[in-house]
């Protein structure tokens, strides 16, 4: 079975996120700052032991690192699969893709637009798109890889 039969017309780059969802994850990540400072303002944490300290320290590291990269995360399409850039890189090549689906939560579409999942082997890769662009390369991805599926039964 030729598993390396899609190919994109072009290739396709761009944000991973959404303006919306970019805006959401500022004013959440905000919030969750402000209230870390109302915390810090209220309790001695100075007063706690060591192991509190490094909890709080990590956890307010990770809300940066993940903030950062909602912010400058992208992904590209092209004739050697997807890439999705983040902490660490995601990338699927063609060959390995074994099924391609969009998945989206109904009714607020306009603020988590669909996803692609992507089958290869014994796992699955979860893609985001943030542009029109990006969203219309998944459903042909996932047409393609539905009419193929249909074209072996």
């Amino acid at each position: 079975m030729e598993l390396n039969f899609y190919k994109p017309a072009k290739t396709v780059s761009g944000p991973a996120y959404s303006l919306w969802f970019k805006i959401l994850a500022t004013i959440f990540s905000f919030a969750l700052a402000v209230y870390a400072i109302d915390i810090m303002r209220r309790f001695p944490l100075l007063e706690y032991g060591l192991s509190v300290k490094v909890l709080l320290f990590f956890a307010a590291l990770m809300l940066v690192v993940s903030y950062y990269w909602f912010l400058r995360s992208t992904i590209t399409i092209d004739e050697k699969g997807i890439t999705q850039t983040w902490m660490y890189n995601r990338h699927v090549e063609w060959r390995d893709v074994r099924s391609a689906k969009m998945i989206g939560i109904p009714y607020i579409s306009w603020l988590f637009p669909p996803r692609l999942v992507v089958r290869t082997g014994n796992s699955f890769s979860t893609f985001n798109g943030g542009t029109q662009e990006i969203l219309i390369e998944f459903a042909h991805i996932s047409l393609a890889f539905q009419m193929h599926k249909q074209a072996g039964k």
